[in-house]
């Protein structure tokens, strides 16, 4: 019951947020593939095909960054009492979850849902005198968003680390944003579905060098 009342909970939450993207986000220039397809008929796969490259780019980018971050901010393994070690076994069963929830669901949320209700709030009060957006307008929302973004891992953070120190929040908040902003930024300069790219492709860099590491023995 209580596994079902979470999956409930979740569907509701993704549920309004796709429904506050639809509304929000064609109204201040943000675009999805998917309802471009479905509203107008335009084909998907040949514009993600151009979009694969400055994606796939800039998610490694992303995930190489966090990684580089992590060495300076992550807690060590005796700081982190709810950690594990891991196994080739335990890092190829994260895969699913990283890929679908990381790159489709949070996607969704923040970036969908929440990145375009901030643009469009912003627009219709502190830049109700243009007739579109601004640069700066939506580079805010990207930033608000990416915030939001790390701060939504801290409960999870949490369950890891036993306790929220400043060195655990700085790192999981640090470490989020930095794939939020690029994650935020394509979303806005190419589309949704480039920035879901670009997540998966930041965990494939987790994903690649966890697996290294258990090779390795470290």
């Amino acid at each position: 019951m209580l596994v079902a009342a979470v999956v409930v909970q979740s569907s509701i939450l993704l549920a309004i947020a796709v429904l506050i993207g639809c509304y929000t986000a064609p109204k201040v220039g943000l675009r999805s593939h998917v309802l471009e397809r479905v509203t107008d008929g335009k084909p998907i796969v040949p514009r993600l095909r151009e979009e694969l490259p400055i994606a796939a780019g800039l998610g490694v980018a992303a995930g190489v960054t966090i990684v580089l971050a992590e060495v300076v901010l992550a807690p060590t393994p005796a700081n982190a009492p709810g950690s594990a070690d891991a196994t080739i076994g335990t890092v190829l069963a994260s895969v699913p979850l990283r890929f679908l929830y990381g790159g489709i669901t949070e996607e969704l949320l923040l970036r969908w849902g929440f990145m375009s209700l901030v643009a469009f709030g912003l627009w219709k009060t502190v830049g109700r005198k243009s007739a579109e957006p601004s640069s700066r307008l939506m580079a805010s929302a990207v930033v608000v968003a990416a915030i939001v973004f790390g701060i939504g891992h801290l409960p999870t953070a949490m369950t890891l680390y036993g306790e929220l120190t400043l060195e655990v929040v700085a790192w999981i908040v640090v470490g989020n944003v930095i794939g939020g902003l690029a994650f935020g930024w394509l979303f806005w300069r190419q589309s949704l579905e480039a920035g879901m790219l670009a997540h998966v492709f930041a965990h494939v860099v987790f994903v690649a060098l966890s697996l290294m590491f258990v090779v390795a023995g470290l």
